[in-house]
């Protein structure tokens, strides 16, 4: 895929995920941001392991954070936080059950759908670790996300 499409694809992520915010609300968005800020942190940390341990690859040249693992963190990854957590938050157990399906969907449909693209596919990951790689951080954004709303009550 050539840089220009890899761009187009990269905007159009962030674009229409960030479209949906102001259906999401202000109040939700003040509440939820700072957990999903978190996360897309510790998933920035994660990705500096895993580009080093070669866990994947995007295609795109040059190989930067800012064309490959940036947009679908300030994209989908943020903003999705935020939906997850504003549909299930004070029920554990269907914020668990919809992380795991949009992991699930995330690692068995849209990685293969990237690979064919020629935008990122898994190198030594399979997919069930890569499933893994991504649901952990679940735990972590329910946690902070508890301890946020426990520090500001």
């Amino acid at each position: 895929m050539s840089l220009k499409k890899q761009w187009l694809i990269n905007i159009a992520m962030i674009l229409l995920t960030w479209l949906s915010l102001p259906f999401l609300g202000k109040r939700s968005i003040k509440r939820f941001l700072p957990a999903s800020i978190f996360i897309v942190l510790i998933e920035g940390i994660n990705e500096l392991f895993g580009k080093k341990r070669k866990w994947w690859v995007f295609y795109n040249k040059p190989k930067s954070y800012l064309s490959g693992e940036f947009p679908f963190n300030i994209g989908p990854h943020l903003v999705g936080s935020m939906w997850i957590l504003k549909w299930t938050y004070g029920n554990f157990k269907a914020f668990i059950l919809l992380n795991a399906i949009v992991d699930a969907i995330f690692t068995f449909l849209v990685v293969n759908f990237l690979k064919k693209l020629k935008v990122a596919r898994p190198v030594r990951l399979s997919n069930s670790k890569f499933f893994f790689y991504i649901f952990y951080k679940a735990f972590l954004l329910y946690g902070f996300q508890y301890l946020f709303e426990k520090k500001n009550k």
